[in-house]
């Protein structure tokens, strides 16, 4: 095996590890999402007077869980 399999090997599994790590780091970011529009739903079926704030709690929440994910993404291109 010559010098330049070996570091296209090295860095196919570099691009692996990055795609997988992804993988796990959006599932937090998930997760966060589901809740805040699972929560979000049974607020305004408690209180529908409240929809214009708890809407608006909802896309800042949305916003922050997105945020994390595309930080994920983002480190699987810095550190390779």
């Amino acid at each position: 095996m010559s010098a330049l399999q070996t570091l296209a090997s090295a860095d196919a599994f570099t691009g692996s590890a990055s795609a997988i790590g992804y993988g796990l780091a959006a599932i937090g970011p998930g997760v966060g999402v589901g809740i805040i529009f699972g929560n979000g739903t049974q607020a305004l079926a408690r209180q529908p007077e409240a929809a214009g704030l708890i809407r608006t709690n909802q896309i800042m929440g949305f916003a922050f869980c997105e945020a994390l994910a595309l930080i994920g993404i983002v480190m699987g291109f810095v550190y390779k």
